[in-house]
C-alpha cells in the first residue's frame, strides 16, 4: 500500500499549488498559534516525539493534514496514514499487523494518521480501538465533524482532542505572501501583482479556507499570462475580474476593506431584533445591490427566527424558510420578493430570545454529567434486573395529558433554563409553563422534605421511587392547586403588601405569591440551607428585584421581630401564609408560641392563613382494610383507632398522645390567647392512593409506628397480623380511595 508520507520534503513541481506550499516545520504552519505556537502542548509532543494519540477537529482548509505532515517529518516513529473514505476493517487490521510487527521485532513505534476518521462507521472505529488502548499505534485522527458526536466516544476518551480554528484574513493574506515569495514551490520566479479589490475578494471569499485560497490563487495566476509558464521575472498582473471567474462568486464590493461587509450584516441583523423595518430594508437592500450571496442573508434570517423571534412566533422559522426556498425556484430578480417577505415578517414579528436557554443547559452539562434518573430509564433491556423505568408516569394517562414528575438528573433538581416571555404566542404559553414548573417543584420539594420518621397526618407520603409512583398516581398536582387556592381565597392580597410564608419548603405558596405583589415583598421561611437553595434555584430566572427573600430558621417555629429583621428586609407582614406546618404532628405548647409570634409580626389589621391536615382526621385503616376480614375484626379495629385517635372519650391517656389526637378546637383556642379572631372551615379531601409494600412495613412494626403498638396490643398479635394480611390482600387490587380532612384556618387580628 503507497503511504501518502512516504516521500519527505518538497512535492512534485507539477502537483497542485496548496499541496506544493504545505508547512515542512512547525515555524512553517500559518495561524493555529493556540496549540503549536511557542511553548503550547501540541508543539513540545512533537519536538520532543513524544505524542500520544490526537485528533485534529476544525473546518476544512485549516491545516489538520499539514499537521500531520510536520510530524510525519519530524517523528522518530514510522508513520502510516489511512483515508477513512477509501479503506476499511480490511486495511486497519493490515496497517495493525505492520505495526504489532515492528513493535515487537525492532522496538519500534508506529503513528497512525486517519484523516476524515469521522466516515469511519462504529464497527470500523471499534476495530482501531483496542490496539490504540495498548499502544500499538499512536492514532493521529483528523475530522471536519465535532468528534464528539460522530467519533466513536471511547476512541475519544483515550485521545486529546485539538480544535483548529478557521484562518483569519491576515493568516490568508501571509499564505499569500509565502507563495508569492517562494522560489521553489510558489510564484517567487514572477513578479506577481493584483488589481485593487482582487486579493482582497479572493481572501474573502475563502472563508478562512487556506486550500481553498491557494487554489483559487493558482487558477487567477496561471490564466492571467497568455501561456503557462511564462518566461522568469516576467510580471504577471492578476485582474478583479480573473480573481472573481478563480472563485465563481461575485466580488462584493461594499467590503474591500475586510469589514464593511460584517458590519453591514451586523446593521441589517440589529435593525430586524429591533424591530425597525425601514432600516432592515435599506440595509437587505445595500447587501442586494452589493452582490452579497442571497444564501448568506437568509442563512442569517434562519438563525434569527430561532435566536431572537423564538416562540414569541413560531411560525417565523416556516415562514424565513420556505421563503429562502421560494427563492431557490425562481432566483433573481423576483427573488426580491421573498427576501423582502422574510426580512419584513422577522422586523414586525414579536422578539423573544428565550432560546438562549440552550446555551445555560449546555453550560450545566459541562459542570454536571449527570446520570438519567432511574425512573426515566429504558425499560426494554434492565426493568427485571435493575428496576429501571419503575416509577415513571404515563403522561396520556391523566387529565390535560400531564403529571407532575421529576425529569432533570437529581443533582440538577429545581435547575431553571427557560423562562416564557410575556409577548406573542410565548406570553399565551407562559401561565401554563409556570404552573406547570411550580407544581412540579411542590411535589419534588415535598418529596425532599418526607424524612425518616413517622408520619403523623396518615398522607401516605414516603420517600424514594414508590413515593414519587404514589404521589403521582392520585394525581397530586390538583390536590395542590385545591389548596394553594384555598389558602389564597381567604385573603385579599395588595400589590403593595408584605407576606411571610413558613414552612415553604415546596415552594407552592410562594410563587403566587411572587405575582401577586409585585411592589411588595415575599418572604419564606425554610429550615435548611439546602431547602433555600432548592428554591432558588427556581427563583434564578426572575430579575433580583422580582426574587423572594428566604431565610433559613430552623425547627418549624416563627423568629421573633428582632430575628426577623436579620433574614429579611421588613419585620411586619400584611399576610402569614402557612401550608402543612406540623407534618410531624403538633401540641398545644407548639400552637401557642406560633400564634403568639404571629401576632406580633402582622401588621395592623393583619391576617394569617394556614391550612394543616390533623392526624386525628386522617384516613382510618379500618375504613379500607377489605371485604377479606370480618366484620367482627373490622369493628375491633375501628374501635381501637377510635381509642388512639380520640382519648378523650375513651379514656386513654390524652397527654401522651395531643400529637395526635388534637383538632381544630385545640388550634382556635391557642390564637384565641393569642389575641387571634378566627373562623375555621374543614375541608373533604380525597384522591386515589396506591399503597406499597413500604406502607405496610411502616403501619405494622410494632418497635417504630405509634399506631402499631397500640393497635398490635389492643387486638392481640393474631388479630392484628391477620388485619396486616387482609391490608395486603387490598392493596394487591390496585389504587384505593384515600380520604381525609383538613383544616383551613383564618386568624386575623381584628381586635387586641
Amino acid at each position: 500500500m503507497s503511504d501518502l508520507f512516504t516521500v519527505h520534503g518538497a512535492l512534485p513541481p507539477e502537483g497542485p499549488l496548496a499541496d506544493r506550499m504545505r508547512p515542512k516545520a512547525l515555524d512553517d504552519i500559518i495561524g493555529q498559534d493556540h496549540i503549536v505556537g511557542p511553548g503550547r502542548l501540541l508543539r513540545r509532543a512533537i519536538q520532543a516525539d513524544r505524542l500520544s494519540s490526537v485528533i485534529f477537529y476544525g473546518p476544512p482548509g485549516t491545516g489538520k493534514t499539514s499537521l500531520a505532515r510536520v510530524i510525519a517529518n519530524t517523528t522518530r516513529s514510522t508513520f502510516e496514514s489511512l483515508n477513512a473514505v477509501l479503506t476499511g476493517i480490511k486495511d486497519i487490521r493490515e496497517a495493525i499487523d505492520r505495526s504489532d510487527e515492528r513493535r515487537r521485532l525492532y522496538g519500534k513505534r508506529t503513528i497512525l494518521f486517519v484523516d476524515e476518521v469521522h466516515r469511519w462507521n462504529k464497527a470500523q472505529q471499534d476495530a482501531l480501538l483496542p490496539w490504540v488502548e495498548k499502544g500499538t499505534v499512536i492514532l493521529i485522527g483528523a475530522t471536519t465533524e465535532n468528534p464528539f458526536f460522530e467519533v466513536n466516544r471511547a476512541l475519544v476518551s483515550r485521545s486529546r482532542i485539538f480544535q483548529l480554528k478557521s484562518l483569519t484574513s491576515k493568516d490568508l493574506r501571509r499564505a499569500v505572501e509565502r507563495t508569492l515569495g517562494d522560489t521553489e514551490r510558489g510564484y517567487g520566479k514572477w513578479r506577481i501583482s493584483f488589481e485593487e479589490g482582487a486579493l482582497e475578494h479572493l481572501v474573502e471569499v475563502a472563508g478562512g479556507d487556506a486550500r481553498s485560497l491557494l487554489n483559487a490563487l493558482e487558477l487567477a495566476v496561471e490564466t492571467s499570462p497568455a501561456s503557462w509558464p511564462p518566461p522568469g521575472g516576467t510580471e504577471i498582473p492578476v485582474s478583479l475580474e480573473a480573481a472573481e471567474e478563480s472563485i465563481q462568486r461575485r466580488a462584493v464590493l461594499y467590503d474591500r476593506d475586510g469589514d464593511y461587509h460584517f458590519d453591514t450584516i451586523s446593521a441589517f441583523i440589529k435593525s430586524v431584533r429591533g424591530s425597525d423595518p425601514d432600516a432592515a430594508l435599506y440595509w437587505l437592500a445595500k447587501m442586494v445591490r452589493a452582490g452579497e450571496d442571497p444564501s448568506f442573508i437568509f442563512r442569517r434570517m434562519i438563525i434569527l427566527a430561532s435566536e431572537d423571534v423564538g416562540l414569541a412566533d413560531p411560525d417565523a422559522l416556516r415562514v424565513v424558510i420556505s421563503c429562502a426556498e421560494a427563492f431557490d425556484r425562481i432566483g433573481f430578480p423576483e427573488g426580491n420578493f421573498p427576501l423582502a417577505h422574510a426580512c419584513l415578517y422577522l422586523a414586525t414579528a414579536p422578539k423573544s430570545n428565550t432560546t438562549m436557554g440552550f446555551f445555560d443547559a449546555l453550560s450545566a452539562v459541562e459542570k454536571e454529567d449527570a446520570e438519567v434518573p432511574n425512573h426515566l430509564r429504558d425499560t426494554n433491556r434492565d426493568s427485571e434486573s435493575f428496576g429501571h423505568g419503575d416509577g415513571y408516569i404515563y403522561p396520556h394517562a391523566y387529565r390535560d395529558h400531564w403529571a407532575a414528575q421529576q425529569y432533570l438528573p437529581t443533582p440538577l433538581r429545581g435547575k431553571t433554563f427557560y423562562l416564557p416571555s410575556q409577548v406573542g404566542y410565548e406570553g399565551r404559553i407562559r401561565e401554563e409553563v409556570l404552573r406547570k414548573r411550580e407544581i412540579q417543584a411542590a411535589v419534588i420539594m415535598g418529596d425532599i422534605q418526607a424524612a425518616a420518621g413517622e408520619i403523623l397526618s396518615w398522607s401516605a407520603t414516603s420517600k424514594g421511587r414508590e413515593g414519587w409512583f404514589k404521589r403521582l398516581e392520585s394525581g397530586r398536582s390538583a390536590l395542590l392547586l385545591a389548596d394553594r387556592d384555598a389558602i389564597l381565597g381567604q385573603c385579599s392580597i395588595k400589590r403593595h403588601d408584605r407576606i411571610l410564608i413558613p414552612a415553604a419548603h415546596d415552594g407552592l405558596l410562594l410563587w403566587e405569591s411572587l405575582r401577586r405583589t409585585p411592589e411588595g415583598l415575599t418572604a419564606a421561611l425554610v429550615d435548611s440551607e439546602t431547602a433555600k437553595e432548592a428554591l432558588l434555584r427556581y427563583a434564578a430566572s426572575l430579575d433580583e428585584p422580582e426574587q423572594p427573600e428566604i431565610g433559613v430558621y430552623p425547627n418549624g417555629r416563627l423568629p421573633s421581630p428582632e430575628e426577623t429583621d436579620t433574614l429579611f428586609a421588613a419585620h411586619t407582614f400584611e399576610h402569614i401564609l402557612v401550608r402543612e406546618p406540623w407534618r410531624r404532628g403538633g401540641s398545644s405548647e407548639v400552637f401557642h408560641a406560633f400564634a403568639h409570634t404571629a401576632r406580633q409580626l402582622l401588621a395592623p389589621e393583619g391576617d394569617l392563613i394556614m391550612l394543616q391536615s390533623p392526624p386525628r382526621l386522617g384516613e382510618r385503616i379500618s375504613r379500607i382494610i377489605g371485604e377479606g376480614t370480618s366484620s367482627a375484626a373490622r369493628a375491633k379495629l375501628e374501635a381501637a383507632e377510635e381509642a388512639f385517635f380520640n382519648p378523650e372519650k375513651t379514656g386513654t391517656l390524652a397527654g401522651a398522645w395531643e400529637r395526635w389526637t388534637w383538632g381544630g378546637e385545640t388550634l382556635e383556642t391557642c390564637f384565641h390567647d393569642a389575641g387571634f379572631k378566627t373562623s375555621l372551615t374543614v375541608l373533604d379531601q380525597q384522591e386515589d392512593r396506591l399503597l406499597t409494600e413500604r406502607d405496610l412495613g411502616a403501619w405494622f412494626d410494632t418497635g417504630r409506628s405509634s399506631w402499631g403498638a397500640f393497635i398490635a396490643e389492643a387486638l392481640g398479635e393474631g388479630n392484628f397480623l391477620e388485619l396486616r394480611d387482609a391490608l395486603r390482600d387490598r392493596i394487591k387490587q390496585g389504587p384505593l380511595v384515600w380520604k381525609w380532612k383538613s383544616l383551613l384556618l383564618r386568624a386575623t387580628t381584628g381586635f387586641p
